[in-house]
């Protein structure tokens, strides 16, 4: 299936607030906050947050959303929904969730619906992202995120992505062929929700991406210094590059 080549939002994912303003100095869509020492969708700290949210504003750029983490969560609803309510009281535009735990797809589900619930009960206009894992045979404990679409849709969710949980030298490409990111993205969009594809890309993976119909890209490692997601801080260059290139042609 060929999909009408659109323009995709860029997500870059900073640790701190240095990393955020050379993100939005990039000229990135969204400022995603989380904590790489903590894992694929690492939580940060609310302070850190703040920081971000206060950088974004002072940037004086018309557009710039917010994005954070509550983690990569195991079957735990209770502390899920409760992470996702305060996170939804600090002005964020998404909430992002790792569905780490859940071996099944109504545990999945019962996840998801507690996160939605508390996050809409603050603000129904924020924006609740059911993130999946390519790599879940490796973790073993997750559900593959062609399942996860339709969980995600009828718990209420607004995005499903698709990132990798073992951060090494493997990524989304190396787990899921183009034809079976064409078809999470496809089904996605036939659900109602938006696409976020995520996980160790390149940017000579950008031209596919381009053609998936997926809304959003998310990165970290591509816009670090020696594509180093731990060691290396986010350069402001490399955001423009990648921004440019997802440019429509």
């Amino acid at each position: 299936m060929t999909l009408e080549m659109v323009a995709m939002k860029l997500l870059v994912s900073p640790k701190n607030v240095d990393e955020a303003n050379e993100a939005i100095k990039g000229d990135c869509d969204i400022v995603d906050c989380k904590n790489p020492e903590e894992g694929s969708l690492g939580a940060n700290f609310p302070w850190v947050i703040q920081e971000m949210k206060a950088a974004i504003s002072s940037s004086q750029k018309f557009g710039i959303q917010l994005s954070a983490t509550i983690g990569d969560m195991p079957y735990l609803p209770g502390t899920a929904s409760l992470a996702a309510a305060g996170l939804a009281t600090m002005g964020v535009d998404y909430i992002k969730v790792g569905v780490h735990g859940p071996k099944t797809k109504d545990q999945a589900r019962k996840l998801l619906e507690n996160i939605v619930r508390a996050t809409k009960d603050v603000d129904d206009k924020i924006f609740v992202v059911a993130a999946a894992y390519a790599d879940y045979k490796r973790i073993k404990t997750s559900i593959p995120p062609l399942d996860l679409v339709d969980v995600a849709a009828e718990a209420g969710c607004n995005v499903v992505m698709v990132d990798t949980a073992i951060k090494d030298a493997k990524g989304l490409m190396d787990f899921m062929d183009h034809d079976e990111i064409s078809r999470f993205c496809s089904k996605g969009e036939q659900a109602g929700l938006l696409v976020a594809l995520a996980g160790r890309l390149k940017m000579q993976d950008i031209p596919f991406l381009k053609t998936t119909g997926a809304s959003i890209i998310g990165v970290r490692s591509m816009v670090c210094q020696g594509f180093d997601r731990l060691n290396g801080a986010i350069d402001a260059s490399l955001v423009k590059q990648v921004k440019e290139l997802l440019a429509v042609e």
